[in-house]
């Protein structure tokens, strides 16, 4: 278990502070997915690799995909894109609420265990970014020397109907998945797919467990992506 003073120790390490330093940090977007191959295409993967920062590092990792996600991603034949397929499905609560609080999970972490960036940000499969997203968080990453960035987004509440989360105050419900942008030390706080039993959509607890750790947070204020 990763405790307040695991971090003040590393914080307070050159190899900690030095990505705020380099030019061009390498940035990894995680996108777990199930089965939705053309939307992962179309949405999700499409405003990854189009961004205008092109020091990436994209991980796809299907919740065991029996459709065609795969040949999908291969035909990009980007070399910035990692692809993996789990051999079973996670295990997720029956209760529809409960599954939607922790779906995709296993993905998620499997991804963060293979991640390489210096920062590290997250991408649902049927959310996409601003194409200017990750140019813009790595230079207010610089700017801010924060260990958590997050910020606003348009939310699809029903057809044609996109709300705005002003990401204010940082708390649950104010922040998803796809807005957060952090500091690669803190992929050691993995998802945890039990986190519905305390009522928690799994996003919000692992952003609840960086800031019981004391972590320096900074809100971006304008809105970098659109939640489906």
């Amino acid at each position: 278990m990763v405790t307040a003073a695991d971090y003040q120790l590393a914080a307070r390490t050159n190899d900690y502070q030095k990505v705020y330093t380099l030019d061009e940090p390498l940035v990894t977007i995680c996108i777990p997915t199930f089965n939705r191959a053309d939307l992962l295409m179309n949405r999700s993967l499409k405003s990854a690799i189009q961004q205008t920062y092109t020091n990436l590092e994209i991980i796809v990792v299907g919740d065991c995909c029996s459709d065609h996600t795969e040949e999908a991603v291969r035909q990009l034949n980007d070399p910035r894109i990692r692809f993996e397929n789990l051999s079973s499905r996670g295990q997720y609560p029956d209760d529809p609420y409960f599954r939607w609080m922790v779906a995709g999970s296993i993905p998620t972490n499997r991804a963060l265990e293979s991640a390489t960036g210096q920062f590290i940000t997250h991408l649902d499969d049927d959310d996409e970014f601003t194409l200017d997203r990750i140019e813009r968080l790595v230079e207010f990453a610089k700017q801010t020397q924060a260990d958590l960035i997050y910020h606003p987004f348009q939310h699809l509440m029903g057809p044609d109907h996109w709300v705005l989360n002003d990401a204010e105050p940082l708390k649950c419900e104010k922040i998803t998945t796809s807005s957060m942008f952090y500091h690669c030390w803190l992929k050691c706080i993995l998802w945890d797919p039990n986190s519905y039993l305390l009522y928690e959509p799994g996003d919000w607890n692992k952003v609840r467990r960086m800031l019981e750790l004391g972590v320096r947070t900074a809100r971006y204020p304008a809105v970098l992506t659109w939640k489906y």
